[in-house]
């Protein structure tokens, strides 16, 4: 039996209450989802990881931002995306056209368009929205927060 990958579209600003619902989502799909693929693995089969695809877009590009301060109070959503793409090796694309217009970028797009500087926080990366389409064409789940 085949199911469908869930493609979390990500457009709420951190301080949004959907951008934490999102985080919160993320992080119970790929716990219950390395449950289910431990208890079904034999000795001899391969390690599996689940497969969760996320796309930050439009307001939700200021989570790649690693001048974002927040207070000790609230969640940092940045370091917390980070922590969650580190323990499960999840990819944080984030739309470089949404992230530029707010202010945020790369090494490589600072260079390229002349700015003063990069802001874009550790495990996040800028991509094309032809990367968004790639994630829609196969068998996807799409929730947008």
């Amino acid at each position: 039996m085949t199911t469908s990958t869930p493609l979390l579209l990500i457009t709420a600003d951190p301080s949004h209450p959907l951008a934490h619902l999102a985080l919160r989502y993320a992080r119970a799909y790929l716990q219950n989802a390395s449950i289910d693929i431990n208890s079904e693995a034999d000795n001899n089969s391969a390690i599996k990881k689940p497969v969760l695809n996320v796309f930050f877009y439009a307001e939700a590009a200021h989570t790649a931002n690693c001048l974002r301060w927040q207070s000790a109070d609230q969640t940092n959503l940045t370091q917390e995306w980070q922590n969650l793409a580190a323990q499960y090796q999840l990819s944080l694309p984030v739309c470089v056209s949404t992230a530029l217009s707010r202010g945020i970028s790369d090494n490589d797009n600072s260079t390229r368009h002349q700015l003063n500087g990069d802001n874009l926080a550790a495990g996040f990366h800028l991509v094309g929205l032809s990367e968004l389409a790639m994630m829609m064409q196969g068998d996807c789940r799409l929730l947008q927060f």
